[in-house]
């Protein structure tokens, strides 16, 4: 008979935890996590909601998109800030998300607000033409949670906080999951991404990898 991969199932690396649900944690797994089986080891990300804005070469206006105020509903990855209207010391703009949904639009000179960003494109000496643009690199999901990742970005997924209690698909939007974050025992061999490094961390915070 062929042979059948069983995925793993919620909480089976768990041996022991702390009563009622003290070891336990409601968490937000981030959107572009793909699916993250149960067992995963996470990591919270502890710095990022920043972005970096770079003008296209060749945009006609010289006005400047100002600092940009990233919140947690904001996605990962280069959002678009594009004229579609130019008008004499002003213009209409829309703003695109990481994913290519249109987030909003705004006029030159007054604060913007939408997709998880808040920023004002401020009018220049010369003025803007239609399709000037700005790409706006974000890196959002502070205080959320990822797949651990010893080797990844210096963003808080290097350090493992915690293992995933039940399998989500996070793979396009955020998903509300559950975290075991302290005072339990689980089982190495059933968890997923688990490396001495990460061993050390989970140890650090009370939750201890048994062979």
């Amino acid at each position: 008979m062929p042979f059948v991969h069983q995925q793993p199932r919620a909480a089976d690396f768990i041996l022991s935890e702390a009563n009622g649900q003290r070891s336990r944690e409601n968490i937000i797994v981030s959107a572009g996590s793909g699916i993250v089986a149960a067992g995963t080891v996470i990591a919270r990300i502890t710095a990022a909601n920043a972005a970096t804005v770079t003008a296209t070469s060749g945009n006609t206006g010289n006005g400047t998109l100002g600092s940009v105020t990233v919140s947690s509903q904001a996605v990962n990855g280069n959002y678009t800030v594009a004229i579609t209207e130019a008008l004499a010391n002003g213009g209409k703009f829309t703003v695109t998300d990481a994913n290519g949904d249109d987030v909003g639009a705004g006029q030159v000179g007054t604060a913007f607000t939408g997709g998880g960003l808040t920023f004002t494109l401020s009018d220049g000496s010369t003025d803007f033409a239609e399709g000037d643009s700005w790409t706006l690199a974000v890196k959002a999901a502070l205080g959320e949670w990822v797949p651990y990742d010893d080797d990844g970005t210096d963003d808080g997924r290097r350090a493992a906080t915690g293992v995933l209690y039940a399998a989500v698909d996070a793979t396009n939007a955020d998903v509300q999951a559950v975290g075991i974050v302290r005072d339990a025992e689980v089982a190495a061999a059933l968890l997923i991404g688990l490396d001495a490094a990460g061993r050390a961390d989970l140890d650090a915070i009370g939750v201890c990898a048994r062979d």
